[in-house]
Parts: C-alpha cells; structure tokens; sequence
C-alpha cells in the first residue's frame, strides 16, 4: 500500500455510504491524530485501538449519521499525496467552505485543523479536507 491514509479516507467514504456503523483500519500514530480531530470535531462518533497481539493494532473508527440517517461527512478528499505533497504556510491556509468544513494540517507542533494552525501562525503539510 503506498498511500495509508488516503486508504483509511476512502475507507470511512465506503463505510458511510454502505451505512456502516464501524470501520477498521491498520493502526498507526499519525491515523489516530487524524481521527481524534474529526471526533473533536463531530464529524465521527468515536475511535478504539484494538491490539491483536504480536506488536499489530487496529483503528476501529465509529460513523456518525444525522437524524435523517445521512452521513455527517458530505466530502472527504486526499489533498497531500505521496507523488505531489502540499505544503502550506499559515497565511496561505484557507478556510474550507467558509468554515463549515475543516482541513487536517500536519505540523512541527503536531496534527492540527486549519484553525488551530492559523492561530498558532505556522504552517505545514495539507493532509485532507472534510466537509
């Protein structure tokens, strides 16, 4: 697999739209950053690390529906990939859709949103977006 997280998106856009309640994915520190964000920020209900033993985890993230039983995440797209990294410094990161929405930002100072990393003034890698 050469991309991890773009698989771990896509994972959650397939669980959503087969209305599943749970995905797993092969754990790793920087997934569960990502995760933790989008539980903070109410996109997901919930995350477990699950140790299978032998040094291998995984990452069982739960879906969130709204009351009409339609996914809370609308979009979720790979923005930073392997061939072509997007770096970006903080004056230079946008909000997305008017900030109904939120972009996952890799930095010196750890994984943060859009917001977070304008506030504290420094920039980094593009993960993803979600709205």
């Amino acid at each position: 697999m050469t991309d991890p997280i773009a698989d771990m998106l896509t994972r959650i856009r397939n669980g959503q739209k087969a209305h599943k309640t749970c995905v797993e994915v092969l754990f790793s520190y920087f997934k569960r950053d990502i995760v933790r964000l989008l539980v903070e920020r109410g996109y997901l209900r919930g995350y477990k690390v699950l140790d299978l033993g032998s040094g291998k985890k995984l990452l069982k993230i739960y879906l969130r529906y709204n009351e009409k039983d339609e996914p809370v995440i609308r979009h979720i797209e790979r923005v930073s990939k392997p061939g072509r990294r997007a770096y970006r410094k903080a004056n230079e990161l946008d909000s997305v859709r008017n900030n109904l929405g939120m972009a996952v930002v890799s930095t010196s100072k750890g994984v943060l949103t859009d917001h977070q990393a304008r506030v504290l003034g420094i920039g980094g890698e593009l993960v993803c977006e979600i709205w």
